[in-house]
């Protein structure tokens, strides 16, 4: 599972570069919610988007997609921000603290918007537009280093767990982690998606529930406050670089769509 941020961004840049239809981003939607409507937050993303304000009737995914295109929508960005970590939100405001929030955000950082998803009720997603004057860029990250970045993470929290002695042999764990695989919601993606990307993704995915049945198993055999603390902090880099992978691994492909309009015109 990735985050419906990175499902409006790869498919979104599809349709835009002619490598996917609009019901194909729709039916992408679908599985983060049945129902999916878009507003504005302040009046120049209203105006730039011609989306309602917030608190009036949304519009439809429908009416952003020909939003991003009349606009000249090209580069598009993942970001998945934590505290401590707020790379490509371009400092405070409404729509930083919205993507703190949520955990996750796209930047358009060509035309100086972000959105944010929010589930807002069962089975209905509201993605809100906001201007943000001085977006941040992040810093390309080739894939490649970044599913380095996975396996360095894996060596280095396994052996720190180890030298605290403080990883649990959890009973069952093995089928716990294979029906927590199966549960997740499988995003489809476009034709044409690059297969490292889906690679790095699917990785980074099965890192993520291990991490989920390390959280749930909390201290996980730590017998103190102070070895429990430890456990996580070894187990922190490994969660950074699963979010970085999800990132790299999004955004590499918005790029592939963008390069292979670029030399289709």
């Amino acid at each position: 599972m990735c985050r419906p941020s990175a499902t409006l961004a790869v498919w979104s840049s599809a349709w835009l570069n002619g490598a996917a239809a609009s019901d194909d981003v729709l039916d992408a939607l679908q599985v983060w919610g049945e129902a999916h409507d878009f507003v504005a937050a302040d009046a120049a993303a209203a105006e730039a988007f011609d989306l309602p304000l917030a608190f009036n009737r949304a519009a439809t995914p429908v009416q952003l997609l020909l939003a991003l295109r009349s606009q000249g929508a090209k580069s598009m960005q993942l970001l998945l921000p934590v505290p401590g970590d707020v790379r490509g939100l371009g400092g405070g405001g409404p729509f930083a603290e919205a993507a703190l929030r949520t955990g996750e955000a796209v930047v358009l950082p060509d035309l100086g918007y972000g959105v944010v998803p929010e589930a807002i009720a069962e089975g209905l997603m509201r993605w809100t537009v906001y201007s943000v004057p001085m977006p941040g860029v992040l810093e390309y990250r080739p894939l490649g280093e970044a599913e380095h970045g996975l396996t360095d993470a894996i060596r280095a929290s396994a052996g720190a767990l180890q030298a605290l002695d403080v990883a649990s042999e959890r009973p069952g764990v093995r089928a716990e982690l294979s029906a927590r695989l199966r549960a997740a919601t499988d995003a489809p993606w476009p034709a044409g998606m690059p297969s490292r990307a889906l690679r790095v993704l699917q990785r980074s995915q099965e890192i993520a529930a291990i991490l989920a049945i390390a959280e749930s198993d909390d201290p996980g055999g730590a017998l103190s406050s102070s070895a429990a603390l430890r456990r996580a902090e070894a187990l922190r880099p490994l969660t950074e670089a699963v979010r970085n992978a999800r990132c790299a691994s999004i955004n590499e492909a918005v790029r592939v769509f963008a390069e292979q309009a670029d030399r289709h015109p």
